[in-house]
């Protein structure tokens, strides 16, 4: 995926020239809920900044994830990443030798003080193994029956309905963006891309605004950024207009949460001006029309939905 000239321009007609920045949490795993969730709230909170935080509410199969090693890159992604020091060693086993925990109702006050805290709040997934892994043979049916119990336990949780979510891995069908649709959702960052879209795929115009992820995530680049320049290296990435750079609790919440920290900071000494995917949202009068295609991105096994660039 090219980062061109008019990716530029696109989102510097939504939000003025000036350099923006949304920072979108993923959560995917029991230990990056109970641990890297409240360390990166902290984090926010001595930065004065709200975030967009996606929450995978149901069982935590990592362990099921081993099934991607025929993948390329997938190996070389594990190494990089220093993934059992990262997840540790017990998440990398759920779902195969020990059993899959559920996630948010190991102690669902986490959702309460994400949402008081002011933060945008959406649906990452119910289980976030099996989405990623099988979207593609899902039926319709099935892929709402995975939303809907996602979207209620997060409801019976903070006592309002989320209207956003964020596919794990990036993993998109027709299917998954007609249930979408019909579910009434404000917007859905399911993407990878350059600016705000209405997706287009296959013979399908959607309606659903899609928020693609502007910037690289932390496992994509490690290994070809080292972890003390890491801070440096995404301050040099932000450009005018809107970036949005997914983080997760597992990385950025964990060993990482330092360099997260410092990137805050040199973000704050560049004025960069900080916003929700919601509020991201309702700064846009028209969305123009992608297509979603899906590709091969630097340093991700498998591949993932992209925002076709224009040509």
């Amino acid at each position: 995926m090219k980062r061109g000239h008019k990716s530029k321009i696109a989102a510097k007609i939504a939000f003025g020239g000036t350099i923006t920045l949304a920072v979108k949490i993923d959560i995917d795993t029991l230990k990056g809920y109970l641990e890297g969730l409240p360390r990166l709230l902290d984090i926010l909170k001595a930065h004065d900044v709200r975030a967009s935080v996606f929450f995978s509410m149901g069982p935590d199969n990592s362990g099921k994830a081993i099934r991607r090693i025929f993948r390329k890159g997938f190996i070389s992604k594990m190494f990089r990443t220093k993934a059992p020091s990262a997840y540790g060693i017990k998440t990398l086993l759920y779902g195969t030798l020990l059993p899959a925990p559920m996630i948010t109702a190991a102690n669902p006050d986490l959702i309460r003080r994400t949402v008081d805290e002011g933060h945008d709040c959406g649906i990452h997934s119910w289980d976030h193994v099996y989405w990623q892994d099988n979207l593609p043979s899902l039926s319709r049916e099935q892929i709402r029956a995975e939303l809907e119990r996602a979207f209620s336990q997060f409801e019976e949780y903070a006592h309002f309905r989320p209207d956003s979510c964020a596919a794990p891995g990036w993993q998109v069908t027709q299917d998954s963006l007609i249930v979408q649709d019909k579910l009434g959702l404000k917007y859905c960052s399911d993407t990878r891309g350059y600016s705000p879209f209405i997706p287009e795929m296959g013979d399908i115009t959607f309606s659903t605004p899609q928020i693609p992820s502007t910037l690289p995530t932390l496992d994509e680049v490690l290994g070809d950024v080292r972890p003390e320049n890491v801070s440096s290296y995404y301050a040099g990435l932000l450009r005018d207009g809107l970036n949005v750079h997914t983080i997760h609790t597992e990385m950025e919440g964990g060993m990482m949460h330092g360099a997260f920290s410092d990137f805050l900071d040199k973000c704050r000494d560049m004025g960069v001006r900080f916003l929700t995917l919601k509020e991201a949202v309702k700064k846009i009068s028209a969305f123009p029309k992608c297509r979603v295609v899906m590709g091969e991105i630097p340093g991700r096994a498998g591949n993932v939905a992209l925002q076709e660039e224009k040509l």
